[in-house]
């Protein structure tokens, strides 16, 4: 749930901070001249310019931007206030709808400002105003919770095994040294949650002075979606979810039946095309020969990155392997062909995916607001026990030292001893229910958040309407024409969307390489 699916990825783990509210980004637009309402609880708006991201994102050039302003701890009268950066981005349409929609990324820990390219391609500000704000602790927030040492960390572990004691010797240096830094700037560690994170967004809209908002969130965002519905459930008129985290559901052992699932489902798509059945006949038992061969004998390769340079030292072994998948690193539709060549001596689809994780950009991911709520909310109640036995139950046949780790989450409980935040997981494992209008979004792929749990989330929502879109992995709608439409429709029509497109949708054709 670290990362979305529609970047270049890398396998490894999931998923500099300012101590002062330092001033923001220097920007393209602003609302300067616009007053600044408050919000409860002391929140208020303040106008500001927007970002500038690395990459440019051109729908910021006509945006209004600025920080929401809340406290870092609500339980704490004597907290300290920190700031969330927002933008206002305009409809397309001359004549716009009322309610404005407001998303909610995925992570924890992703920048939400370089969604936004995805976003209005998928159409979401063409009849409405698109309205984003970082999560706190995000990359353009004050403070963010980023770990540049947990990013250099990445860059080597490509050379490192998964699952190797080095990996873990070195990555809990790397958390151990982000949380001392953070800390030691005054963060409040245990004030970033989904609960404080939904008590954000409802002082959002009370503090632009909105009376009623659309939602869409995926994957985290759909768990902090959930969240925000339950406990704000004023002003919300629809609510649409995409690639779902069930509140109640999430902790590290739940993440392997969702990996399983997925690759079930890829691996089932195959059998059903005649000439990928033909080809592949045997995908399961490829790919556990595989996952027990590269465990026992890793390869060691030198491979150049895709972007150029060196060679560097990269380390295939079972783990790297099974997390390359989950990244959607090669594309699903390529991955039979991968494994098959991978069986035949050829490793290197996997290996330039492994390879690419050298090249970090340090800074951009706050992985503090990762731990905070992985180790707040998905770990307790559990233990390496039982992330252990979930993956032995999905795959018996695999080796242990690849099973013992969450998906994505490689020595979580390792790392949540060192972060030592209080357990939230009696407060944030609590279903949703309401009768606000729900779309429900999944796609038969997504190996991070298993489409089928997104059943027991719609029977909840008394006024839902869920979708399943076959062949399509994490984060469903920038990847469906036909969910944008569904998306478009449910939100002109919540009660009554025209889903009628998803009928005659198949999975694309699988590459098929020579024998």
């Amino acid at each position: 749930m670290s990362k979305h699916a529609l970047r270049a990825g890398t396998a490894a783990a999931a998923l500099a901070c300012l101590a002062a509210l330092g001033p923001a980004p220097a920007g393209a637009a602003s609302l300067a001249a616009e007053p600044s309402p408050t919000g409860p609880a002391g929140s208020r708006f303040v106008p500001g310019a927007c970002p500038e991201p690395p990459e440019p994102v051109e729908a910021l050039a006509d945006a209004k931007c600025g920080f929401l302003e809340v406290p870092e701890n609500r339980s704490r009268p004597d907290s300290r206030t920190i700031r969330l950066a927002v933008a206002r981005i305009p409809a397309a349409a001359e004549e716009p709808a009322a309610e404005p929609v407001v998303f909610m990324a995925g992570g924890p820990g992703s920048d939400t400002f370089d969604d936004i390219p995805f976003l209005v391609d998928s159409g979401l500000n063409k009849d409405r105003e698109l309205i984003v704000m970082g999560q706190r602790g995000n990359l353009y927030d004050r403070p963010n919770l980023a770990c540049p040492e947990v990013d250099r960390f990445n860059e080597q572990a490509v050379g490192l095994g998964y699952d190797s004691p080095q990996a873990k010797q070195i990555m809990l240096k790397a958390v151990t040294d982000c949380r001392a830094r953070l800390v030691a700037d005054g963060v409040d560690l245990d004030a970033y949650n989904t609960t404080e994170n939904a008590a954000d967004f409802a002082d959002l809209r009370t503090a632009l002075g909105i009376p009623r908002w659309n939602v869409y969130g995926y994957s985290y965002g759909s768990n902090l979606a959930l969240t925000y519905l339950r406990l704000h459930p004023e002003g919300i008129r629809s609510l649409a979810i995409d690639s779902v985290a069930p509140s109640q559901h999430v902790t590290l052992p739940w993440t392997w039946s969702s990996t399983a699932e997925g690759i079930r489902n890829i691996f089932a798509a195959c059998a059903a095309q005649p000439a990928c059945k033909d080809r592949y006949p045997d995908l399961p038992g490829m790919l556990t020969e595989q996952i027990r061969k590269l465990e026992a004998q890793p390869l060691t390769l030198d491979v150049t990155p895709d972007g150029g340079g060196k060679p560097v030292k990269t380390v295939l072994d079972g783990g790297a392997l099974l997390n390359l998948i989950v990244a959607f690193t090669p594309r699903p539709n390529d991955l039979p062909a991968a494994l098959d060549e991978l069986s035949r001596g050829n490793p290197e689809r996997f290996a330039q995916a492994r390879a690419a994780g050298s090249v970090q950009k340090e800074g951009l991911f706050a992985h503090g607001l990762t731990n905070s709520i992985a180790c707040a909310e998905w770990a307790p109640g559990y233990t390496e026990a039982d992330v252990l036995a979930a993956g032995r139950k999905e795959y018996p046949a695999w080796p242990d030292s690849v099973l013992a780790q969450a998906p994505q989450l490689p020595f979580q409980y390792p790392v949540c001893g060192v972060w030592d935040v209080a357990d939230r997981a009696e407060i944030q494992r609590v279903p949703t229910a309401g009768a606000v209008p729900a779309l429900v979004v999944s796609g038969t792929f997504d190996v991070k958040t298993g489409a089928s749990w997104a059943k027991g989330v719609a029977a909840g929502l008394s006024r839902s309407t869920s979708v399943l879109v076959p062949g399509i992995g994490h984060w469903v709608v920038p990847q469906s024409p036909c969910a944008q439409q569904v998306l478009a429709s449910f939100f002109a029509r919540p009660t009554a969307p025209d889903t009628s497109c998803v009928a005659g949708l198949k999975p694309a054709p699988f590459t098929i390489i020579p024998k």
